[in-house]
């Protein structure tokens, strides 16, 4: 009986050991040692990410925006179009092929394809300030009071190309590029060989400010409020110089009793002896 109730004791204890041993190798719950965020912790949190968010998103919006919309608006700015329309008359069109011959053409649908087919389209324009009436739909005319200017040519826009539905090159080529067609257009009081078809001042600045000062402001307002929020920018005297800075003092003379200079003088006077002078 004894033996047999040893036996179950050290069987029970292995198995006790057993379940400690798988207890220790078992891998531990995540969720106790999760840690809890504060409200604080999480407002940062959220409140970093869409900082970060609007910063990126803002700024790399700049380098699509900038040569499609910005970059043409101050060309146009730049020219100094005339803000009331004048009436222009299509003197010619020349349909070319090639790339040497279509160094530039009236509308081409993309800006950044190579020309190969190119219409020009040459126009006269009249000078003077006019008032064209509301209603009017036949200008051949009223055209004919006034004088021509020298021929000049006609854009769909500054750049002469642009992107569908806004640029439609069929519709264009086929309305002002009929020799004799008499249109209201606008030119460029700088350079008065360039003829737009449409012009507004208005809608110029408003696409620099919608597409270049909106976008800029968000990406300098977030990164200053990522700066502040992460970093240290206050500005700090550099004071490292001021410890680095060798000690210039002059050693101090130490032990200037009158014993010490006694012996010192005691020493010197044989050799003061030794040496005399000649008569």
């Amino acid at each position: 009986m004894r033996s047999g109730s040893s036996e179950l004791l050290l069987e029970q204890q292995q198995q006790e050991l057993r379940l400690r041993k798988i207890r220790e190798l078992a891998p531990k719950k995540k969720n106790g040692n999760r840690r809890f965020r504060s409200w604080r912790e999480r407002a940062r949190f959220y409140s970093t990410s869409t900082l970060a968010f609007f910063s990126v998103t803002a700024g790399a919006s700049l380098l699509f925006l900038v040569p499609l919309y910005v970059d043409p608006a101050i060309s146009t700015l730049s020219h100094d179009f005339i803000e009331n329309p004048t009436l222009c008359t299509t003197t010619r069109r020349e349909d070319l092929v090639g790339i040497f011959n279509c160094s530039w053409s009236s509308c081409r649908e993309g800006c950044t394809s190579d020309l190969y087919r190119c219409v020009h389209i040459y126009v006269t324009f009249i000078e003077q300030n006019i008032t064209i009436p509301e209603n009017m739909t036949d200008f051949s005319n009223y055209t004919a009071e006034w004088e021509q200017s020298d021929e000049a040519t006609l854009l769909v826009n500054i750049k002469g190309c642009g992107y569908p539905p806004t640029v439609t090159c069929k519709n264009f080529n086929a309305y002002y590029g009929i020799e004799g067609a008499i249109y209201p257009c606008f030119y460029s009081r700088k350079n008065k060989t360039v003829v737009l078809t449409s012009y507004n001042h208005d809608d110029q600045v408003a696409v620099i400010i919608h597409f270049f000062a909106v976008p800029f402001v968000i990406t300098v307002i977030s990164s200053i409020a990522l700066c502040i929020m992460h970093c240290d920018c206050r500005c700090k005297k550099d004071r490292s110089h001021r410890r680095n800075r060798p000690q210039c003092r002059r050693p101090r003379i130490e032990n200037l009793s009158d014993t010490s200079i006694s012996t010192r003088v005691d020493m010197l006077t044989p050799a003061i002896e030794v040496y005399k002078p000649p008569l």
